[in-house]
């Protein structure tokens, strides 16, 4: 098959011919119709996740496709199916699985970081009854890849651990994927928005996607509290940094609630603690969502009541995708890849 591979953290990514994967017994072959460009892609091959990524490395963790081979343990799907997976694949066996909370699972797999990702013309997905999710035939692999990660991972910190209620003012900073994610769910979930990021263009699309105010970062924390009358109830630093991460939190009202979804990198990192005790602040992580959870979010996908189709901005080919991977951030919204 063909794939995108590096042989070393931040060096060269090209397109090789490479040996087709094999299902585990548990596992399935998925051929890729669609994958995401995603921020997170850029920290592995940077080598911020070198402590579970083997070198030669095929990044890609947010894809669509059609199964193309199933182990002997799969009971459930059959090749030909038309599926999307959630980034963190389960084990199923764990604490935390018996409690269904599969996105923290404690030996979970993650293509593109534990194992060779969906770069590619195939990838192998571990324990696919458990994480495989049917794709209805009315939403597009594009879409359907888009939601693998971000967009699922937006919903599931919008709406249930950010627990967003109407007429709620929510701050979002940085207006990637994610981040534009974040702004479409919680408009639609009656929430009003405002979207923080130092780009024109990742502001405009904030504006498409239901923000109603656009503040440039650089004196966010401020126009927040002014534009909200006292701060959000909820925000979200979905950029991932030590700047954002204390901004979202500077900009709570009293009692509100900080969600972090952004990967901060690069060790310990100071918040406004002092902040968080005396207004009681909530400071919350988020991190993807369980194959099990993804029904009502496709659901809402299927009425129009979300779209993230709208969010994606570029589709390239797989002979695109390193060079665009390297210039992670130069285009707005969501590039799409298409083998």
């Amino acid at each position: 098959m063909r794939a995108v591979i590096y042989d070393r953290f931040g060096g060269d990514l090209e397109v090789r011919q490479v040996p087709d994967p094999s299902p585990a017994p548990h596992g399935a072959v998925i051929r890729v119709r669609a994958t995401g460009l995603c921020r997170s892609d850029w920290h592995g091959w940077h080598g911020h996740d070198s402590d579970i990524t083997s070198l030669p490395h095929v990044p890609g963790h947010e894809l669509a496709g059609v199964v193309e081979e199933v182990g002997s343990e799969v009971r459930a799907w059959r090749p030909g199916a038309r599926v999307t997976v959630p980034f963190i694949c389960a084990c199923g066996s764990c604490a935390s699985c018996a409690m269904g909370e599969q996105q923290v699972c404690e030996r979970q797999t993650q293509p593109g970081f534990h194992h060779w990702g969906s770069f590619a013309d195939l990838v192998a997905i571990d324990h696919a009854d458990l994480n495989l999710v049917a794709l209805p035939d009315e939403i597009s692999y594009g879409t359907a890849a888009s939601v693998g990660c971000r967009f699922a991972t937006a919903f599931r910190a919008v709406t249930q651990v950010g627990r967003v209620r109407p007429g709620e003012w929510v701050a979002v900073y940085g207006c990637g994927g994610v981040g534009l994610s974040a702004v479409m769910i919680a408009a639609a979930a009656g929430a009003r928005v405002v979207a923080v990021d130092v780009n024109a263009e990742a502001l405009r699309l904030a504006g498409e996607a239901g923000a109603v105010h656009l503040v440039d970062a650089g004196d966010a924390p401020a126009r927040v509290m002014e534009l909200t009358g006292g701060g959000a109830h909820l925000s979200l630093d979905a950029l991932g940094s030590a700047a954002t991460a204390s901004a979202s939190i500077e900009s709570l009202r009293r009692r509100g609630r900080h969600v972090q979804v952004g990967v901060l990198t690069g060790g310990p990192t100071a918040l406004p603690m002092g902040r968080v005790l005396s207004w009681e602040l909530e400071i919350l992580g988020s991190h993807g969502m369980a194959a099990h959870a993804y029904p009502a979010m496709l659901e809402l996908i299927l009425a129009g009541t979300l779209r993230p189709d709208r969010l994606i901005t570029r589709t390239i080919g797989l002979e695109e995708a390193g060079k665009a991977l390297a210039e992670l951030g130069s285009v707005p919204g969501v590039t799409m890849i298409v083998p």
